[in-house]
């Protein structure tokens, strides 16, 4: 096995007294997923913060290609290869979709007074990287506002590997989309592992999580609750994990009603 990109062992972060994260351990290799599981309050958030610069580690060590790290900022882990993609995704809905891709990092043409916008390659590079991803646009020139909540992630992700992103990290991206579209979402995090990224996908949705992780990091109230790689859980038992097990049976048996025939707990496919 090859250094990982990200390695973290025993991670914690104390905020005072007030402990959010503590003994988490994960690495992410490069051309693999690492799923990062959790309900609201699991840590998830500390986690990202951790890894993308902006908040420190108390605890533990993180290392990047082995070496033992602390981001002073985002902008240090994003020197580093590491990219984050938050659910807001940072993008300005009446800007045409390659203003987007490259906003803040505009290609230029041209020297001195003479130096300007290279509009045309910014589109071709555009409309190449997308087609890359599987995304096959109608128009660059299009507000960003017009896609779908699938394909802006999609730009979001796409970006990030051009400019130059090791690792990318993705917070919820599934969160508020449909089936169709988390599976556009899903499709190009698998894409992403094939051009060799690291990806930390960060859900709360097993379903989701499971077609395309390699490692599952399951967390609950700060604490890391196991890693396991695919080949040593199940669906079955990653949905258990995260649902509660004997507390979802428990409320299951609480909220029957007198008579009625015993119904097993659904899993959540949403």
């Amino acid at each position: 096995m090859t250094t990982p990109l990200i390695e973290v062992r025993e991670i914690g972060k104390r905020y005072g007294g007030v402990t959010a994260l503590e003994g988490v351990s994960t690495t992410v290799h490069a051309g693999e997923v690492t799923c990062v599981l959790g309900d609201n309050g699991a840590g998830k958030s500390t986690f990202i913060k951790i890894l993308s610069g902006a908040h420190q580690h108390t605890d533990g060590e993180l290392l990047v290609d082995g070496e033992p790290t602390s981001f002073a900022n985002p902008r240090a882990a994003l020197n580093a290869g590491i990219a984050t993609v938050y659910q807001d995704l940072a993008v300005v809905g009446l800007m045409p979709v390659w203003r987007n891709f490259f906003l803040g990092s505009e290609l230029t043409k041209g020297r001195g007074p003479f130096r300007r916008l290279d509009v045309e390659r910014m589109k071709r590079v555009t409309l190449d990287e997308m087609a890359s991803m599987g995304i096959q646009l109608r128009d660059v020139d299009q507000p960003i506002g017009t896609l779908s909540g699938g394909e802006r992630q999609c730009v979001a992700i796409a970006r990030a590997a051009y400019f130059g992103a090791r690792v990318l990290i993705l917070d919820e991206p599934t969160a508020a989309l449909g089936v169709k579209q988390s599976g556009v979402v899903l499709r190009n995090v698998a894409a992403a592992r094939e051009r060799g990224l690291g990806v930390v996908l960060i859900t709360h949705n097993p379903h989701h999580a499971y077609p395309v992780g390699d490692r599952f990091l399951l967390l609950r109230r700060g604490r890391s609750m196991g890693e396991y790689a695919k080949a040593d859980i199940t669906l079955e038992e990653l949905t258990s994990m995260m649902s509660g097990g004997a507390e979802m049976e428990a409320l299951t048996h609480e909220l029957q009603r007198p008579g009625a025939p015993v119904v097993a707990p659904a899993s959540d496919e949403a």
